[in-house]
């Protein structure tokens, strides 16, 4: 199981990292509902390195806040790429950031279905690169209880930006 302190440690090497690129950071954050927001501001100083978040746990939020289409909504629903990818982009835009982590999922105990289970969730990260944007999209499937998913979540959208960070190109 992810702990506090694990997602701590993660979340100093992730700020340190955007920190010595002079990156700033925001969220949009479905199924995590603020718990990546959290995980950040844990670390004493966030505030040189996370600009905010968005907790879009809505349909209505998605579209409103961070210009999810809606016809990506009706289409693939709001587990899905085109819509967490959507959020990234959106996010971002907003901000006026240079990185962006977005999540959204079924963490139960219900929603699930046959296609999308409890534990399916859809991760974006999106930076900015001058003019353009690169996002980067990734599914996951953990297993356990509604916590457990959601902690698993947060532990994985903070890797992504790890990952981003430690390769020079956040």
């Amino acid at each position: 199981m992810v702990t506090d302190a694990v997602l701590l440690e993660l979340a100093q090497s992730v700020g340190a990292q955007l920190l010595a690129a002079h990156r700033r950071l925001v969220t949009a954050e479905s199924c995590t509902a603020g718990w990546i927001a959290k995980a950040i501001t844990d670390v004493a100083g966030s505030s040189a390195w996370f600009d905010g978040g968005y907790v879009s746990y809505s349909n209505d939020a998605k579209m409103r806040d961070l210009g999810v289409p809606a016809a990506a909504l009706a289409a693939h629903g709001a587990v899905s790429e085109a819509v967490v990818r959507a959020m990234a982009e959106g996010a971002l835009r907003r901000a006026g950031v240079e990185v962006a982590v977005a999540t959204s999922g079924i963490a139960g105990p219900d929603g699930g279905t046959a296609d999308k289970p409890v534990g399916t969730v859809w991760f974006a990260r999106a930076v900015c690169r001058g003019d353009a944007v690169d996002t980067v999209a990734s599914l996951r499937h953990f297993p356990g209880d509604r916590e457990a998913v959601r902690r698993a979540s947060v532990h994985h959208a903070l890797q992504l930006i790890a990952e981003l960070a430690g390769r020079g190109t956040a």
